[in-house]
C-alpha cells in the first residue's frame, strides 16, 4: 500500500496523475492533512511530530500495515518524522523534492526558489497548487511556513532505518541537487534519483518515472530501471 503525503498549502489533488500510476501496483491514498485540502484549519500551530502523529492514527483506524510513504515537500518532514515515531507502519521512505536547504532557510529564499520553480511548472500544475493555496488560505500557510523552515530534516533522516529514496527533478530550484544527494547518503539504505526536465513538482510533470523509481524501491520492478544508490 502507498501513502501520499503533500507538501505545504497543498492537497491531494497534485498526486492524482502519481495515484493513478501507482494504483496499477496496489492500494493508494492521499491524505489531506489539518488546515491543507478542504479540512479544518487548527486553531494553533501543528508542528512535524503532530502532523505524523495524525498520520500514525489514520493509518492504525484504517489497519493497513506496514506502507509506502511518500511525501513531496514539506510532507518529506512528515513522513520522515512518522517513521521515526512509528517504524511498525512504514516499510519503505519516499522523498520527492525535499526541504528546506539550509543554505536557502530564510523565508526570502524560499519565496524566490517557489517563485522560479513557478515559471518552470506547467500551467496546470500551477492552476492546482495556487488554487490550494488560496483555500489554506494565507494565514495558515505563514504559520506552517515557520514549522517548516525550522525542521532538521538532515539530522532526523540519519536517524531512519527503512529504505529511503530521494527523488528531484533536474530542474528543481528548491532542492537542489547536491542537498539531496547528501540527503540519500545519511539513512543506512539510501538512493538518489533525478528525473530529467522536471521542476519542483515531479510526480505530477513525470508520474510514470516517478513511480518506477518508487517500484524499484520496493521490488516491484517491472520493466522499470533501479534508481542510482547515493555516493
Amino acid at each position: 500500500m502507498f501513502v501520499l503525503l503533500h507538501g505545504i498549502g497543498a492537497s491531494h489533488r497534485y498526486y492524482r496523475r502519481l495515484q493513478n500510476v501507482l494504483a496499477n501496483h496496489g492500494d493508494v491514498h492521499a491524505v489531506d492533512l489539518p488546515g491543507f485540502g478542504a479540512t479544518a484549519t487548527p486553531e494553533q500551530q501543528m508542528p512535524v511530530p503532530g502532523y505524523a502523529d495524525i498520520i500514525a492514527g489514520v493509518l492504525d483506524t484504517m489497519g493497513t500495515g506496514p506502507v509506502v510513504a511518500v511525501g513531496h515537500s514539506m510532507g518529506t518532514q512528515f513522513v520522515t518524522e512518522l517513521v521515526l515515531q512509528r517504524p511498525d507502519l512504514v516499510s519503505h521512505v519516499v522523498l520527492l523534492g525535499p526541504v528546506v536547504n539550509p543554505e536557502r532557510r530564510t523565508v526570502f529564499k524560499q519565496a524566490m526558489a517557489l517563485g522560479l520553480n513557478s515559471l518552470r511548472e506547467s500551467p496546470q500544475g500551477n492552476a492546482i497548487v495556487f488554487s490550494d493555496y488560496i483555500r489554506s488560505g494565507l494565514r495558515w500557510y505563514l504559520t506552517e511556513l515557520r514549522v517548516m523552515m525550522s525542521y532538521p530534516l538532515e539530522d532526523r533522516l540519519s536517524h531512519v532505518t527503512r529504505p529511503v529514496l530521494i527523488i528531484r527533478g533536474s530542474r528543481d530550484p528548491i532542492a537542489p541537487r547536491p542537498w539531496c544527494q547528501q540527503l540519500a547518503s545519511l539513512p543506512a539504505d539510501g538512493r538518489f534519483l533525478e528525473i530529467a526536465g522536471q521542476p519542483h513538482m515531479v510526480q505530477h510533470g513525470a508520474p510514470d518515472r516517478t513511480a518506477a523509481g518508487i517500484l524499484a524501491l520496493t521490488g516491484n520492478q517491472n520493466t522499470y530501471p533501479a534508481p542510482a544508490a547515493a555516493h
